[in-house]
Parts: C-alpha cells; structure tokens; sequence
C-alpha cells in the first residue's frame, strides 16, 4: 500500500505522499478570446448534461443572441466551466472535442503543462458532482468569481499517473454509462407505454363496444359518440402568475414554481418555494382545489404547456409568472381526468402544432383558450381517473425501481471517480 499524507482539505482527506497540492490558477489559463467578426465562420457550441455539443446556428432551439461576435473562442482539449447556480444546476463543466465558440457566461479553461485535461475534467466531475463549491459562492444565483475560483485547491498527481488514471477511468466508465443507457433506455419505454396508455384511455375511454363518432380535429380523430368536444374556453379562466423581484423571494407564503408544474401530475401538497406576498396577490394568484396549471414559457416547445392539476386548495399560496392557471367555471371536468387528459399526447401535438418559436418559447393566453377539450359524461370521467391511476401507479413504481437500480450505478462510479483522482484507489 502507498504511503499516504493529510492533504489539508477537508473533503479530500489523505493523498499519495507523491502526489501535490497546488491552486486552480497554477494549473490553468483562463482563455478569453473572443470569437469577434470570424463568429459567422466557426462552429457554434454548447454546455450540455452530455458535454460540449456542437449545435446548429441555424437550426438551433433555445434562445440565442443576436450576435456571436462576443462569443468566447474554444479549442479542443479546453474545459468549459459554469461557475453560477451552483446549488442546483444539472450542468457544471466539460471537456471540449470540438474547436468553436460559446457563450461568454461560461469561463473557458486551457491546461497548462503538468495538467492533463482529461485527469482535470474527472477532478471536476468529482467536485461538481459533490456540491463541492457551492461552499464558495455568493448571492442569489450560488455564483462563484474567477478570482476566488482561482484560489481553490486542486490534487495534481504526478503527469504519468494522471494518464493512468484517465486510462483506467475511461475504461471503467464507458462500460458504466453502457449500463447505465440500457437502464434508461427500458424506462423511456416504459414511458412512452404509460403515455400511449393515457393518450388512449382519454380519447377513446374504456369500453370496447361502443358507438364512435369523428371529433372533427384531425389529431384526435374518433371518440365516443356521448362525449363533447369544446375549447379551453368554454372550461375556464386563464390567468398568468405572478412576477416580483428576486428580493420578494425565498420567504414569506407558499410559492408554486415552474418546475412544481412541470415534474408533477398533480400539485405537491406541500412546495418549496416562498414569496412575500400581498394579500391582493395572494388573492388574484391563489391556488386552489381544481385548478389547472400548465408551463407558459422555456427555451423549448418541448417544455411549454406541461399541466399539473390542484387536488387540494393550498391556502396563501400563489404561483409563478412562467405558469398560467385555468381556473374552471364549473364542474364540467373531474379533476382526477382533467390531470391525464391535459398530459395526453394529442394535447402535445396540439401545441407543438399551434406554436411560433420565436427566440422564446411561450405559451399565450389566446392560444391556451383555443385548445381542444374532450369532455365524456361526468361517471365516465371519474372512471377513466380511477383505472389510470391503478395502471400508472403500478407503471410508476416499475420506472422507480429502475430508477434506482440506475441511482446505485451512479453513486458507484461518483465513488469510483472520487477513489481514483484523490489517490485512495490504486490504478
């Protein structure tokens, strides 16, 4: 076994004697080149979960500038770092295979001789992966300055071991993100099989034998000869969410976010997010049992118009500007329908169908109100909820056991990438 020493960093622990210390402004240049007027003739990039991609300038979803002639310049081999939102992005760091230009909202780094990039990019997977600075950033976005980015530790093993060490990572790694994809993969089929359910269920209901009729919208095509069709309008009133500076937030009454809306069928009982709020806001913006809520606004169409469903009046609270709720005149639709019903398929097709991307994705009021309604009688709609509740529930559960099958794969290899470029495991 290795003689080991205290490295003097708390969430590191002991190091090969060997092996050094140093500081992240010894082993980098920060690059701030800027792409300038050669922006129309270099590749575009950009910071994904997957790592850099290169993305198409005239194709591209997602809001884009403009002019990239502010862009910074990117080389293959470079580290493209995010240094804000640090408490909760997906999205921290990544090695570039492409030459190109990104965003100047990311901090560009070059390695310098002793530093392989390759060892650097799974050090930082270590550390972003672990929340690791999130200790060191400042202000409402978790941000952390180049300048006191520049000051933090980093291990640096002598440069054959680092090559050892990015050898027998990449190894291991590439046949667990293969398992790790075959995971997914069955879950994204599990998926699609739920959302076909559901697609299924509430445009054609649950008997068999039963009289059909045309709908007389192309994308849905024949439903149940006793059920209504009507327009979003004919259900309720829309109203956008509420909008206040970012000092308003993080205290105060209950807030429901973008993100309530967006990963949930129905509300959560009990949200995160606070506001401080006036009672007229609390009023104009309440929240309460049967309203329908669905994402106005992202970067993509792909994220607009998502629905979650209020099953339980949650007193004080109120709701983003990025969500508008419907709030029903009457008692046309059951709630527990109107949860799948607006998170079918066709309802996706008719967004998707019906909205301008623009640089901005955004979902108007006018066009929400226009959106096809299938309404079948009231007995009807509560046993169409009950039978899917009964199937996604049991479909639920087998996408989480698999989940964490996968959630088990992960924390391994974080593990393993930890053991390995701190020098705790032997390679």
């Amino acid at each position: 076994m290795r003689e080991m020493k205290d490295s003097g960093i708390a969430y590191i622990g002991d190091i090969p004697i060997l092996w050094n210390v140093t500081r992240n402004k010894n082993v980098f240049f920060c690059s701030k080149d800027i792409v300038g007027s050669q922006s129309g003739k270099t590749q575009l990039l950009s910071l994904t979960t997957k790592g850099i991609k290169e993305k198409d300038i005239n194709n591209a979803e997602g809001k884009l500038p403009e002019s990239f002639d502010t862009y910074q310049v990117v080389k293959a081999n470079d580290i493209v770092m995010c240094l804000f939102d640090l408490d909760m992005s997906a999205v921290f760091s990544g090695i570039s295979p492409y030459n190109g230009m990104i965003s100047p909202a990311y901090k560009v780094l070059t390695c310098k001789n002793g530093m392989l990039p390759k060892y650097a990019d799974y050090w930082f997977q270590y550390i972003f992966d672990g929340r690791k600075y999130s200790h060191y950033s400042k202000n409402i976005r978790f941000t952390l300055n180049y300048e006191d980015f520049s000051d933090l530790p980093i291990i640096q093993p002598p440069i054959d071991i680092q090559y050892h060490i990015v050898s027998y990572l990449d190894e291991k790694c590439t046949k667990i993100n293969s398992i790790i994809a075959k995971q997914q993969e069955i879950i994204e089929k599990i998926k699609a099989y739920k959302q076909s359910l559901i697609t299924e269920t509430v445009t054609e209901g649950l008997s068999l034998n039963v009289e059909m009729k045309d709908s007389g919208i192309e994308f849905i095509g024949k439903i149940p000869s006793t059920w209504k069709v009507c327009r979003l309008r004919n259900i309720g009133t829309p109203q956008n969410g509420i909008s206040k500076g970012g000092e308003f937030f993080g205290y105060g009454y209950p807030f429901v976010s973008y993100g309530d809306v967006y990963r949930n069928y129905t509300l959560p009982i009990h949200v995160d997010g606070l506001i401080d709020a006036t009672d007229k806001e609390r009023k104009d913006y309440s929240v309460e049992k049967g309203d329908i809520f669905f994402t106005r606004t992202s970067e993509t169409v792909e994220e607009v118009g998502f629905s979650s469903v209020c099953e339980k009046t949650m007193p004080n609270a109120t709701f983003a500007g990025f969500v508008i709720r419907v709030r029903p005149f009457d008692n046309t639709l059951y709630t527990g329908y109107s949860k799948y019903y607006f998170r079918s398929s066709h309802h996706r097709a008719f967004l998707v169908k019906e909205m301008n991307l623009v640089t901005r994705a955004s979902l108007g009021q006018d066009l929400l109100k226009s959106m096809p309604v299938l309404v079948p009688p009231m007995e009807e709609q509560k046993e169409i909820a009950q039978f899917l509740d009964r199937k996604c529930s049991a479909i639920d559960d087998a996408i989480e056991m698999k989940q964490k099958i996968i959630d088990k794969i992960i924390a391994y290899k974080k593990s393993l990438i930890y053991e390995t470029v701190t020098g705790k495991r032997e390679v």
